[in-house]
């Protein structure tokens, strides 16, 4: 009796000792890098992973839409009305689009599922990637296949303000804190390049949008802001500002565009098919050309984050900024 609850002890033991080293085993093999606890990294291309469990994988009715709130929301869900139409014909769903008012909002609708394709901004693209499970495979690009845009630091034309070393003293206002040419990418430059520190050299505020911060600066209700001069050209484009009321006293590198992708957990057979979606949609007479052509983009391009973002994760770096998920 003693011998077979000595070799039942080892059994057990043996037993428990393989299921804590499988358990460690696929721990040790969820890579995550800056992923958010939920996700998993295995093949060390920076973002989330299709879940290995089939029955977490997400297949809806319909497939909810956002574009970044960059501008209004309003003028937006016609533009992409002829996409959304494309993209329904080619999933075999229904598309809605989703108008978000903020950032945040953005990020918190992917995270808890009810986002499931977007586009998100520059500066919030590797904060999406991160935290809420964003997979981006697109962006916008002219029609040779070039694409970005610069950071542009702005002024009122009768301003007495002529270069970024006459902001000390001033109040700097930014558009969002996941911006990266609203505020990300000046912070950094600001401080890098001419030894300003944000709210100890100069003071600061938010506008919540680029639109808000063009439209400031060209009413002088700001002294200073930083904007992305796609944003403000296709404003200029459609008579939404006068461009005779700004004068641009910076211009920086040129940074990638919104980038656009789909959520995780998104069944991969309805994810190939929303792929396929911007790749073969027909900008030609288009609503989305006839918009986005004022900041010279005509088609979509592939991405992949881990390279095209890369400058941007650094601008976070250099601003102290960690991907920390709520």
């Amino acid at each position: 009796m003693s011998s077979s609850r000595s070799i039942y002890s080892k059994l057990i033991g043996l037993l428990f000792i393989l299921c804590f080293s499988s358990s460690a085993m696929a721990a040790e093999d969820c890579f995550r890098g800056t992923l958010d606890k939920q996700y998993c990294d295995r093949d060390g291309n920076l973002t989330a992973d299709l879940p290995t469990d089939p029955s977490k994988w997400v297949d809806p009715d319909s497939l909810i839409f956002a574009y970044t709130p960059v501008e209004d929301p309003a003028v937006y869900k016609s533009v992409w009305a002829g996409f959304i139409d494309h993209m329904s014909k080619a999933t075999g769903k229904k598309v809605v689009f989703f108008s978000v008012q903020s950032n945040a909002a953005q990020l918190e609708a992917m995270r808890s599922g009810r986002l499931h394709v977007a586009g998100f901004n520059t500066g919030s693209n590797p904060i999406a990637v991160s935290c809420a499970g964003f997979v981006p495979f697109a962006m916008m690009a002219s029609p040779d296949g070039s694409y970005g845009y610069e950071m542009e630091i702005i002024v009122p034309v009768d301003s007495d303000i002529m270069s970024p070393a006459d902001i000390k003293g001033r109040t700097l206002t930014f558009t969002s804190p996941t911006s990266n040419s609203g505020n990300k990418a000046p912070s950094a430059l600001l401080k890098s390049e001419f030894g300003l520190v944000k709210d100890v050299d100069f003071k600061t505020n938010f506008s919540g949008k680029h639109d808000n911060s063009v439209l400031g600066i060209a009413n002088n209700d700001y002294e200073v802001a930083p904007v992305a001069n796609s944003v403000m050209g296709r404003m200029v484009k459609r008579e939404a500002v006068d461009p005779s009321k700004i004068r641009s006293i910076y211009k920086s590198q040129t940074f990638p565009t919104t980038g656009f992708g789909h959520a995780h957990n998104l069944d991969p057979t309805l994810a190939a098919k929303v792929r396929q979606a911007f790749f073969t949609f027909e900008w030609e007479g288009s609503a989305l050309k006839a918009e986005f052509e004022k900041s010279g983009e005509g088609k979509f391009v592939s991405i992949v984050h881990k390279f095209d973002w890369d400058v941007i994760r650094k601008i976070d770096t250099a601003n102290g900024i960690e991907y920390t998920c709520k």
